[in-house]
């Protein structure tokens, strides 16, 4: 997910004024990326990775269409795990988050907090509504442009893979993002992310983190199918009319039964590789999976469209640019259809 300002409008003065401060926060905390790199007492490991955030942003300019313009210029160390909390809320018999508003992103089903602890009580306000809520944390955030980005440490605390694929992801959303329609800008993102990560792994990786990155691809393929079908599930009982009390009763059902194939599948299919841990071991709910539309129903779309692009960015990118300038409804249209039409045998 992609933190942004809201406006007070929209989401309220005491969200604006977290939102705002939590930023500048960190604005002010920027270090200049070439000073660190020449300081001679530079912690080495750092000065390491951000030679990494380099390298993966000239190959993204060079090979995947991706400039980052003044961004990622600067450092700042947060010294947490997370830069920004989301939240997502849904009524708790249906699977429409609820949206707030933003000046620079426009509506989107998700709110994100700079501060856990506040992050923490709005989500425990709309669970006192009765609402489904999930907390997710972000190790990065983007301004989609109107300010430069930093690097975060949040952002280098884990694999050069994990880093390649967030810097890749918050660059495609400075590429293109249609505003108000996160289905779209999400998906093309994600889209992104995954074919431009297999493509830096193929030139800058070992053998050994290719394949292991495509086994994930794989498996996050299959993983999302079992959500879809749960969701799926979920949706008819909802529309099905039935007392309270007995769609809490199959909803848990059908929860529990998510979490056994998906214990089948890691067992059987991915080796014992619980790929997918820290989203099972959560309390499911709604909201967990209300996004699960957004951020990957138009993937196969766009990977129509790459194929069609004949695996050349900057020509997927054009591509993307006219199917971003269609009206709302025909790009709905675009991204809604079924994947086996339109790519057959992708496992993207």
């Amino acid at each position: 997910m992609t933190g942004v300002l809201a406006s007070t409008g929209c989401a309220g003065p005491g969200y604006f004024m977290q939102a705002t401060a939590g930023h500048w926060k960190l604005m002010r905390q920027r270090q200049d990326v070439a000073e660190i790199m020449a300081d001679p007492e530079a912690d080495p490991d750092l000065v390491g990775r951000l030679e990494r955030v380099m390298l993966i942003l000239g190959f993204a300019e060079q090979e995947l269409g991706l400039p980052p313009g003044d961004n990622y210029a600067s450092y700042v160390s947060t010294g947490r795990d997370a830069v920004v909390w989301n939240v997502v809320a849904t009524p708790e018999f249906s699977l429409t988050p609820k949206k707030w508003c933003f000046p620079v992103a426009g509506c989107v089903p998700y709110r994100g907090y700079f501060e856990e602890a506040k992050a923490r009580k709005a989500a425990d306000r709309l669970t006192g509504k009765g609402m489904d809520v999930a907390l997710t944390p972000a190790a990065a955030y983007s301004t989609l442009g109107w300010f430069r980005d930093p690097v975060l440490d949040t952002m280098l605390s884990g694999s050069d893979t994990q880093l390649a694929s967030i810097l890749i992801h918050e660059l495609a959303h400075r590429r293109l993002y249609l505003k108000g329609q996160t289905e779209f800008s999400e998906s093309y993102a994600r889209f992104v992310e995954r074919a431009g990560v297999e493509k830096w792994l193929a030139s800058h990786g070992s053998g050994n983190e290719l394949a292991g990155w495509q086994a994930r691809t794989r498996a996050a393929a299959g993983f999302n199918r079992m959500l879809l079908s749960a969701r799926r599930e979920l949706g008819s009982l909802y529309a099905a009319g039935l007392p309270d009390s007995e769609l809490r009763t199959a909803k848990v059902r059908v929860l529990d039964e998510l979490r056994q194939v998906y214990r089948e599948t890691r067992d059987r299919d991915w080796a014992g590789r619980d790929y997918f841990r820290d989203f099972m071991s959560r309390d499911l709910n709604n909201a967990h999976l209300a996004l699960l539309r957004s951020y990957e129903g138009g993937v196969c779309a766009f990977a129509a469209l790459y194929e069609k692009a004949n695996g050349d960015f900057f020509e997927f990118h054009r591509l993307a640019a006219e199917r971003a300038a269609l009206d709302r409804d025909a790009v709905k249209a675009w991204l809604a259809r079924p994947c086996a039409a339109i790519a057959p045998a992708s496992d993207l």
